[in-house]
């Protein structure tokens, strides 16, 4: 069990229509803790990275968050919320507004923050994934690898206890996963806690503390990468890992 923990997850259920997405799923990820969630498509991933900070109701179970249970709806919950920061597949940036404007806007609607302020946050953080020079830039005018960058800065922009990551490279050529990737090494080497669901074994044998394998709504290995890369128990594991380490 994790020592000090900041997301816990009990027997928490999920269908959509006659499909059950998530099956009775227990998971606690400690402060600090990386957990890279991988399984094949359709496993529910996504849905228990969604359902973390309510994106997706859950229909049965509990979620805390650093102790407290989350809400179901309300200005309770966008406050916990705001806790945990958010980065998907597509970027969500606002088109009609900067790169600065998007990493600011959070900061000043939610966390109260002066613009001035917010905007130095902003440029620190743009700093910190590469970013600087492409502050007064509008989203389209940057790559796809850039933005997920800008994406990830808005994020921690409001001061997250943990950041979900949901398929971030998924969207992106190859040749731009890697500088996004790059920066969630370094937040998972600054102890940033990390839920991450992707196909990026590379980032989970290096970066994770933890990975768990989910098929079909059940989470069916939760073990340390070395652990589960060199001698997956299940046999789904098994079959997963043998169809994607051969390419």
């Amino acid at each position: 069990m994790a020592v000090d923990p900041l997301i816990e997850l009990h027997d928490v259920n999920k269908h959509f229509g006659e499909l059950h997405v998530l099956q009775d799923i227990n998971l606690t990820v400690g402060r600090g803790e990386v957990v890279v969630v991988i399984g094949p498509s359709g496993s529910g991933k996504s849905t228990l990275c969604r359902a973390i900070n309510r994106l997706e109701p859950i229909e049965s179970g509990t979620i805390r968050l650093d102790g407290q249970l989350l809400p179901d709806e309300g200005k309770s919950l966008a406050r916990l919320r705001a806790e945990v920061g958010m980065v998907f597949q597509s970027f969500n940036l606002f088109a009609h507004k900067t790169v600065l404007q998007n990493v600011s806007l959070g900061q000043i609607k939610v966390r109260g923050r002066k613009r001035e302020e917010a905007d130095r946050r902003s440029r620190e953080l743009l700093d910190r994934v590469g970013l600087a020079e492409q502050a007064p830039k509008y989203p389209a005018q940057l790559s796809g690898g850039q933005q997920q960058r800008v994406a990830i800065a808005r994020a921690l922009a409001m001061d997250p206890k943990a950041m979900l990551f949901d398929e971030p490279t998924s969207a992106l050529d190859p040749e731009m996963i890697n500088e996004v990737l790059e920066v969630m090494r370094q937040l998972a080497r600054e102890g940033m806690t990390m839920v991450v669901v992707t196909h990026e074994m590379g980032f989970a044998r290096s970066a994770a503390n933890r990975v768990v394998f989910m098929a079909d709504g059940r989470i069916v290995e939760d073990r340390s990468p070395d652990e589960f890369f060199t001698d997956p128990r299940s046999d789904r594991a098994k079959d997963f890992l043998s169809k994607i380490l051969k390419h």
